[in-house]
């Protein structure tokens, strides 16, 4: 009995050179997009520019949830402690250039500490980099989890430091608010950030790092099979992804130019989690594409609730809709897309359509 092997033609090899030009074209897309975006609604619509400045800084800290969340497909509920830890860091770094103010706020800060006061630029990398050193710590520890498991540690790593932060009042203030901080972040600065931070996920995604983790992600006993050390690409994205919202928390910080411990817990945490949901957390297009949309839907809301003159007559809704319809828009997507807008795939310069990322 003889068996014949079907022939491959050339045309049904993969063509590997154009996957990875797909895969270029996807940062370029998005880099395009936000610069897009702050120039529209920050020049052309002056009235936006807070809208446009908090947009930024909401990708760069949903981003950097994507960089662990998406790759690693373990639910992360603690990144915003390091969202507190790049703000606080902030101000310990950079903010106080009066030797009146430190001692103030912050009696039991080290005498090293209480003397540094760097510029604005400086201080903000030295906040992120503070924020990835706590989170590659904790990724240490926490990244021999998995699972629901891992889940809830990370929620525990946010009450726990949210607790500490809250009582720590000799270094953190404790509940008072920390006023005077200045304020640097514009649509430009904040395009800038977000940008950088699209790039480093784009980075991770592509490196060997990011394929080992997604392959972790994917098919763990393969992967262990295959020479991965889940517990070492875990701990590398976790750190990383929290470098990158700790550079978010400097940016609020530097953007609202008041700080309090009270900002960065549950609200905060449900709302960047939703914005990454709606998206779609298996891609970083959906991360960014999940900020924009429901920025967009908070801030029709909030002028709803505001009220909006309608002839002789003001429109006004009850307050707390904003909350209501981040709950809304969750529901509504995972009931009919539940892998989210993007649905795990990536934006391409290919004629404009989507095609998933591999």
């Amino acid at each position: 009995m003889s068996t014949t092997t079907a022939a491959v033609t050339p045309a049904e090899i993969p063509d590997l050179h154009a996957t990875k030009i797909r895969e270029k074209t996807t940062s370029l897309v998005l880099l395009v997009a936000l610069l897009a975006v702050a120039f529209l609604l920050s020049v052309l619509f002056s009235g936006l520019t807070s809208t446009v400045t908090e947009l930024m800084i909401r990708i760069v800290v949903v981003v950097g949830l994507y960089i662990f969340i998406g790759n690693s497909g373990v639910l992360s509920f603690g990144h915003i402690s390091f969202m507190s830890v790049g703000a606080y860091g902030f101000i310990w770094l950079s903010c106080c250039t009066l030797p009146t103010v430190k001692p103030l706020y912050f009696p039991g800060l080290s005498e090293v500490l209480q003397n540094v006061a760097l510029p604005v630029a400086q201080g903000t990398v030295g906040a992120a980099a503070l924020a990835g050193f706590v989170a590659l710590v904790a990724g240490a520890v926490l990244m021999r989890l998995s699972g629901t498991a891992a889940s809830i540690a990370t929620f525990a790593l946010l009450a726990g430091q949210y607790a500490l932060y809250k009582n720590w009042t000799n270094v953190t203030g404790g509940t008072a608010s920390i006023a005077n901080v200045p304020v640097f972040v514009t649509p430009l600065v904040g395009t800038v950030l977000a940008v950088l931070a699209v790039i480093v996920a784009w980075a991770h995604q592509v490196s060997k790092y990011g394929l080992m983790l997604r392959a972790a992600r994917d098919e763990p006993t393969a992967a262990k099979a295959s020479g991965v050390n889940i517990w070492r690409v875990r701990t590398i994205a976790f750190a990383l992804s929290g470098t990158i919202v700790g550079l978010g928390g400097a940016m609020h910080a530097g953007f609202v130019g008041v700080v309090t411990a009270d900002a960065f817990y549950l609200g905060m945490t449900f709302m960047t989690l939703a914005m990454l949901i709606v998206g779609g957390i298996g891609s970083l297009s959906g991360a960014v594409v999940g900020v924009v949309t429901l920025t967009a839907v908070t801030e029709l809301l909030r002028r709803l609730e505001v009220g909006v003159p309608v002839g002789d007559m003001l429109f006004e809704m009850p307050r707390g809709l904003q909350e209501v319809g981040l709950g809304v828009a969750m529901i509504l997507v995972l009931l009919f897309r539940p892998a989210g807008i993007m649905a795990g795939k990536e934006l391409s310069l290919n004629l404009g359509f989507l095609r998933k990322r591999k």
